[in-house]
């Protein structure tokens, strides 16, 4: 921790800002090892599994998320914001949000397993969904990782998610020295989960206290159902509109596409990490400034905003300049026609950027039931787009559908919703604060 030393002694920092810095620097240091070895695994098995296996592997994960909104019902950043206000609370809290997702889980399983009797024909597809779905029990226990966040203390989570990044990276690199099948890998990617639930609960275990003293509480359950039901709605009209195209490429192209597209998709999602630590890092200190400070949290909001636009500008512009480098050095001539939809969908970075940076607000104003009919405009204005430009465009319609709806619903639907206007003004300040950005940054420092 020699750096957050540095800059705390360099700028003098308070114990709270501090904490943040140190919270930040965990976060990035967290994120930027999961990413290398993410992209270079990744990248290995890309090129081992080849456009049409890789394809069907990320409509594996791609089929399973889309139905990961009900397992987690849109409890995340209920629960971070009740923790935020009412730490004391915790394990009514973290047990209450944990018994309702281990029981969604259960639920969503089983409709994922009655779509697919539905809608699926091929028994590999089937069996290698079910598996991966598998990971939605595991994934219950991030409730630890949003107690951690609440608190601004990444730190203890962040070494967790180290230790699995570079299992799970050993583990893949294995299966390929084997030149194992297609199943073992989604056998793998569904054991990372369950290494990171047990790293979770070992991390609040030696830094917090007892999970024995978890309790669950059907009111607890109740209230955060209650405020967390209109996300579900919203959340799920999220993942249909980010997801939904890497469904109708396979259904309405084929495997191969779906791994030209897949690899575009993953390199833009690389570098969303960074506006989203700075969102997940300054939402619950502005939860707690809107209780103690409001006049000074209309300040902070803006700045907060602007900061998240042009943050994710940034990204976008280096995106797009690095495409045609980033692909062929990283997945090879193979994969070529991944450049032309990867410098569409890099337009996609400053978008998702804002939209956590809005999403945070909605949550801190208690909008989030208003959230559901931005994000339904979004989704339909995906499927219209995509069921219009697929068949002429390819994958390239799809990018262009995919970016259209982000463009609508994390900015053109804010001016349409009125509960939300205040957002829409927000960004239109961002945009023309260019030459103030310094200025911002050194405000959100006090």
């Amino acid at each position: 921790m020699s750096i957050i030393s540095f800059l705390t002694k360099k700028f003098k920092l308070s114990s709270k800002k501090e904490k943040v810095a140190k919270n930040v620097y965990w976060a990035i240091l967290g994120k930027s090892l999961n990413l290398i070895s993410g992209i270079f695994v990744g990248i290995l098995v890309a090129r081992f599994l080849g456009p049409e296996k890789y394809g069907l592997m990320n409509y594996v994960i791609t089929y399973v998320s889309l139905f990961s909104i009900l397992s987690n019902f849109g409890l995340d950043n209920i629960e971070i914001r009740e923790l935020a206000k009412e730490e004391e609370k915790r394990n009514v809290i973290i047990g209450s949000t944990l018994v309702v997702r281990l029981l969604l889980s259960l639920l969503t399983i089983l409709i994922i397993f009655i779509t697919l009797v539905i809608f699926e024909s091929d028994r590999q597809t089937i069996f290698l969904i079910l598996l991966y779905s598998c990971s939605l029990m595991f994934n219950s226990f991030n409730v630890v990782r949003n107690y951690f966040t609440s608190i601004v203390m990444n730190e203890y989570v962040i070494k967790t998610e180290i230790v699995r990044t570079f299992f799970s990276a050993i583990l893949k690199i294995s299966l390929l020295f084997l030149k194992a099948k297609l199943f073992y890998f989604i056998l793998i990617l569904t054991f990372d989960f369950a290494l990171l639930a047990a790293g979770y609960t070992y991390s609040y275990r030696k830094k917090i206290g007892d999970i024995k003293q978890w309790q669950f509480d059907i009111n607890i359950a109740k209230q955060l159902l209650k405020y967390s039901f209109p996300l579900l709605f919203s959340g799920s009209a999220i993942i249909m509109y980010q997801k939904v195209d890497q469904i109708l490429i396979r259904n309405m192209m084929d495997n191969v596409s779906l791994g030209y597209f897949s690899v575009a998709v993953r390199l833009t999602e690389v570098t969303l990490f960074i506006p989203m630590i700075i969102s997940q890092t300054i939402g619950p200190l502005l939860v707690k400034l809107r209780q103690e400070k409001p006049e000074e949290y209309l300040k902070k909001r803006q700045s907060f905003v602007t900061l998240l636009f042009w943050v994710s500008l940034s990204i976008t512009i280096g995106m797009i300049l690095c495409s045609k480098m980033l692909v062929l050095m990283l997945y090879g001539q193979e994969y070529e026609p991944a450049i032309s939809v990867l410098k569409v969908l890099a337009i996609k970075i400053t978008f998702l950027g804002i939209f956590n940076c809005s999403t945070q607000l909605i949550i801190i104003e208690n909008l989030q039931k208003y959230a559901v009919i931005r994000n339904l405009m979004g989704l339909v204005v995906s499927l219209a787009l995509n069921f219009l430009l697929i068949p002429h465009f390819g994958i390239m319609g799809a990018a262009i559908a995919t970016v259209a709806a982000n463009v609508f619903s994390s900015y053109i639907a804010h001016g349409i919703i009125k509960p939300f206007r205040f957002i829409f003004l927000l960004q239109n300040n961002a945009i023309l604060q260019i030459k103030r950005l310094p200025m911002i940054i050194s405000n959100l420092k006090k």
